[in-house]
């Protein structure tokens, strides 16, 4: 089950995380992100305990989608460290999201 974070949490739930956390910036009436969330629920079983899938609406937590630049959603960020590692745009399939996750999970 992917979690929501919200601007207050991200500090603790992304940055800080003791796993690589991969960001969905999503909002509910967005089309594409709503084709890319069973994709995502599918791979956060897939990688349960070597990454963390999160997920932030843009509409309600627009301090950090600021922060990062966030123009067009969906919008997925890997985060290790408290660093980002890489984002993809758009949504390109589930090959594109385990490719970006692969990166930091062998």
């Amino acid at each position: 089950m992917i979690k929501d974070v919200t601007d207050s949490e991200f500090q603790t739930k992304v940055l800080q995380a003791g796993i690589p956390t991969l960001v969905d910036f999503w909002a509910p009436w967005c089309g594409p992100c709503k084709m890319a969330a069973p994709v995502l629920e599918e791979l956060a079983e897939e990688f349960k305990g070597k990454v963390e899938i999160v997920k932030m609406n843009v509409d309600e937590n627009q301090s950090m989608a600021q922060n990062y630049g966030i123009m067009s959603i969906p919008t997925t960020i890997l985060f290790q460290d408290g660093k980002e590692i890489d984002r993809q745009i758009g949504f390109a399939g589930k090959g594109a999201f385990e490719a970006l996750i692969r990166k930091v999970v062998k």
